[in-house]
């Protein structure tokens, strides 16, 4: 099949250039006229769009701007028929002829696995985006090491929850994780807290100038806590932004 007007697609439509057809019709009327007189008909936006386009101004490869529209090809089909010209029919046979070949089972069948190779593609992102956090909470959920709660909100910030020591701090004693009633086991993991694994309490002697010795309690969140709080946040952030 000859191409008598190159026909594009976009966003699975298949479109075509408005001063491309003017000119293929050989209408002599001023392509604004004709646009004026030919469009009123049509619904911007779903019938045709408004593109712009370049063309070449001068033989020193100097270039301008010029406004164009994007018609689809039902669009086009009516426009060639009403021009009530040989070439018109022509072309209306033409785009007829493009439609058959885009609803062919071939390439219905084309454009399904296409569609579906796109989201093949954005799922793939979409785990490469998540895995550096799910290696992450893995690695840490088996690590020895403790963090101070500080840490943990710098963990937690980096994983793109807002959130500072002092907060985190209060968050956890609102919601039972830590103690909160003054005294010396302000601040100290709660019961439910340690059955969960999610805190160890690290002691240390400090021996003062004048000889005593007192003990100093410091809460430390373990790599399954690590684990807990993140996934926990994450959960928590994904709810508010959906």
């Amino acid at each position: 099949m000859n191409e008598l007007i190159k026909v594009k697609t976009k966003e699975d439509v298949q479109v075509v250039s408005a001063r491309e057809l003017h000119e293929t019709l050989g209408v002599k009327t001023r392509f604004s006229l004709w646009v004026k007189q030919n469009f009123k008909h049509f619904r911007e936006n779903i019938d045709f769009s408004s593109v712009v386009t370049t063309t070449h101004q001068n033989q020193y490869g100097g270039t301008k701007e010029i406004q164009d529209y994007a018609l689809t090809i039902e669009m086009a089909k009516h426009i060639a028929m009403m021009s009530g010209t040989d070439k018109g029919y022509e072309i209306r046979d033409y785009f007829i002829k493009v439609e058959q070949a885009w609803n062919s089972p071939e390439m219905v069948m084309k454009r399904a696995l296409e569609i579906a190779n796109k989201k093949v593609e954005k799922l793939k992102l979409e785990n490469q985006q998540m895995q550096p956090k799910a290696l992450f909470a893995d690695s840490v959920a088996a690590s020895h090491t403790t963090i101070l709660i500080g840490e943990l909100a710098k963990i937690l910030r980096g994983n793109g929850i807002n959130i500072g020591a002092n907060r985190l701090f209060q968050w956890m004693r609102d919601q039972g994780y830590l103690i909160s009633r003054k005294g010396t086991d302000y601040n100290m993991p709660t019961q439910r807290s340690m059955n969960l694994g999610l805190f160890k309490i690290k002691e240390s002697t400090i021996t003062h100038s004048n000889g005593s010795v007192s003990i100093s309690k410091t809460t430390k969140v373990t790599g399954k806590g690590q684990q807990y709080f993140i996934n926990k946040f994450m959960k928590m952030n994904e709810t508010a932004i959906g």
